[in-house]
C-alpha cells in the first residue's frame, strides 16, 4: 500500500497571483522564480494568448516542510463557505491571554495585508478558541 507524502492545497479564485502572493505573507511561503527564459512574471504572462494571462500561480514553504499552493482562475464567484480551509497555527503552547495577545497581534498583521476579521470563536478550552478571517478574495482561514 503507497502512502502519500506530499499534497497540493488548490484554491478557486479571479486573481491566482493576488491571492497567492498575499499566502507567501501569511505563512511565509515563496512564489517561484519566473520560469526560464523570462525575467519577470510580467514578461512571461505577456508573451501568453490572452486568455491563459494570470491563470494560475502557485507558491511553497522555502523549508519543503508544509505543501504547495496552487492558485487557478475560475469564471465564478465565490458563493458559500468554504467546504475546506486553512488554519494558521500561531498560538500553540499558549494559553489566556498570552495566547490571545498573540491571535490579534497576528491578526493585525494580516488585516494590513488585505485579509478581513470576521468572528472569534470562543471555546470552552482557552486553547482552541480561533479568529475566523477572510483572505483578499473572501476564502475563509482560521487563526488560531
Amino acid at each position: 500500500m503507497t502512502s502519500v507524502k506530499q499534497f497540493q492545497v488548490t484554491f478557486d479564485c479571479a486573481e491566482p497571483e493576488r491571492v497567492a502572493r498575499f499566502w507567501c505573507e501569511v505563512l511565509g511561503y515563496a512564489a517561484p522564480p519566473p520560469p526560464e527564459g523570462f525575467a519577470t512574471w510580467d514578461d512571461y504572462n505577456g508573451s501568453l494568448p490572452a486568455e491563459q494571462r494570470d491563470s494560475a500561480f502557485a507558491c511553497s514553504d522555502p523549508t519543503g516542510v508544509g505543501p504547495r499552493l496552487f492558485f487557478q482562475r475560475v469564471p465564478e464567484d465565490k458563493v458559500a463557505k468554504n467546504r475546506v480551509h486553512l488554519d494558521v497555527r500561531i498560538g500553540t503552547g499558549l494559553v489566556g491571554e498570552e495566547r490571545l495577545a498573540k491571535l490579534e497581534a497576528e491578526c493585525a498583521r494580516l488585516v494590513a495585508l488585505g485579509a478581513t476579521r470576521v468572528r472569534i470563536l470562543p471555546a470552552d478550552d482557552e486553547e482552541e478558541s480561533c479568529i475566523v478571517m477572510q483572505d483578499v478574495e473572501g476564502n475563509e482561514f482560521c487563526l488560531d
